[in-house]
């Protein structure tokens, strides 16, 4: 073997043993340990806080007992529902026909002779057989006998005497209070006697019901 592959030979080995000798920080020329890997932490298990939920307390009571819905007065009487209606300055015109049927017919009666009054006007203007409206069944011609054409009264009013007449309208328009003929559909006063093939229902103050 000639001087210069023999040169480039042993340049090849000293380059290996290079690679896999490592110098030691000292210059000892020690061979260093291999190196290894980082240690790998696990990561620590994360707190979970689990919410605290209190139950909810029903509705109508609180903390103190006290309720959250206000609950609708209970009457016994038709008068005490009467006295809690309230007083609108301004009627609806279709009211205003109720109130004003009730009032002229019968005013001077009680208030479940008036409220049998307006419900007959109420069914009337739901039965299919009479004008829809509360104005139409009081305005038709040769019903009310206080009609004058197509207005009503316009004299002075009772001022006592039409505030039931509106109160017990609007019952009668809601149909908060049972009237003591529910049902009827026609009514005359009871100093006549017009010999309607009707059923009979049931006579309150001056008028009788028929159905």
């Amino acid at each position: 073997m000639n001087s210069t592959k023999l040169n480039r030979a042993s340049a090849l080995a000293v380059v290996a043993t290079a690679t896999m000798i490592l110098v030691s920080a000292d210059g000892s020329g020690a061979a260093a340990e291999p190196l290894k890997p980082a240690a790998i932490t696990e990561p620590a298990t994360p707190t979970i806080y689990q919410p605290v939920i209190q139950p909810l307390q029903p509705e109508a009571e609180q903390a103190d007992g006290a309720a959250t819905v206000e609950e609708a007065p209970r009457v016994a009487t038709l008068a005490e529902m009467v006295a809690l209606q309230p007083q609108p300055t301004e009627l609806s015109r279709e009211l205003n026909c109720l109130a004003a049927a009730i009032y002229h017919e019968a005013k001077g009666e009680s208030l479940a002779g008036q409220l049998a009054v307006g419900r007959v006007i109420v069914a009337r203007s739901k039965s299919g057989r009479f004008p829809d409206s509360y104005c139409g069944v009081v305005f038709q011609p040769s019903q009310f006998s206080f009609v004058r054409g197509n207005s009503l009264p316009t004299g002075a009013r009772n001022a006592r005497q039409w505030k039931n007449a509106v109160a017990i309208a609007q019952i009668a328009h809601e149909g908060t209070w049972r009237s003591p003929v529910e049902g009827a559909l026609f009514f005359h006063a009871a100093y006549v006697s017009p010999g309607w093939r009707l059923t009979r229902m049931a006579r309150v103050d001056n008028h009788v019901f028929y159905r």
